[in-house]
């Protein structure tokens, strides 16, 4: 399934531009939906956005952005797991997961209006928010000026790079098998609610190489 968001406003074209650090990582223009805890003084501003956002409860397998698309919307998931992909010689190339309280985009196509580089699909039936690039802007711009909101979002995109770097130090330094070993210790939940095949993807194995993973480790074997 396949849902198509049209956007019927113009959206500032210098959008990088405003924002030079809003490159550096997805969670600069994520959690603004918890923000209302940490920064009350500022609900003014979280108020006024409220009515440009879109509540969409969706089935399995909907597709928020297709690759190639521009990006257009900030994507924010109340309930529900989707994932991040892209297409190699007709094979799907997973490339993150994301759960309940978190927020995506594809980065680059969303601030410099490129097409972007994989697919955001639903894994399971989810409820999201979508709010529109040209208000992002306009809520990022109008609270530039808040020294302790900058703070938070720098220290968040910190995490976040961070969390990159190890992913692709993992990919060219460890095995499958070690990578495996990771997913269930750092993030079980992935293990627990993800379907194998795109376990299998996201680790750059076959499903018949991750089910031998998993016999070996269901028989104590740690070492392979």
């Amino acid at each position: 399934m396949i849902i198509e968001f049209k956007v019927y406003c113009s959206y500032p074209q210098s959008f990088g531009d405003l924002f030079p650090y809003l490159r550096k990582s997805h969670y600069l223009i994520s959690m603004f939906f918890h923000f209302r805890n940490k920064f009350p003084r500022l609900n003014v501003y979280w108020d006024k956005y409220l009515e440009f956002q879109q509540r969409l409860d969706v089935p399995a397998k909907t597709i928020l952005l297709d690759e190639g698309k521009i990006s257009q919307n900030y994507i924010y998931i109340e309930k529900g797991c989707v994932r991040s992909y892209f297409n190699k010689n007709g094979e799907d190339k997973t490339v993150q997961f994301f759960f309940e309280e978190e927020g995506l985009s594809s980065l680059e196509s969303f601030v410099n209006n490129l097409p972007s580089q994989f697919t955001i699909e639903t894994i399971e039936p989810s409820v999201i928010y979508l709010l529109p690039k040209q208000y992002v802007a306009q809520l990022i711009a109008e609270l530039s000026n808040e020294a302790d909101f900058t703070q938070m979002i720098l220290y968040m995109s910190a995490q976040r790079q961070t969390h990159y770097i190890n992913e692709f130090v993992s990919f060219i330094r460890d095995t499958p098998e070690e990578r495996y070993q990771h997913l269930l210790q750092e993030r079980p939940h992935i293990v627990q609610r993800v379907p194998q095949h795109y376990i299998a993807s996201y680790l750059g194995v076959s499903t018949v190489h991750l089910s031998r993973i998993k016999s070996k480790l269901a028989k104590g074997k740690t070492r392979f």
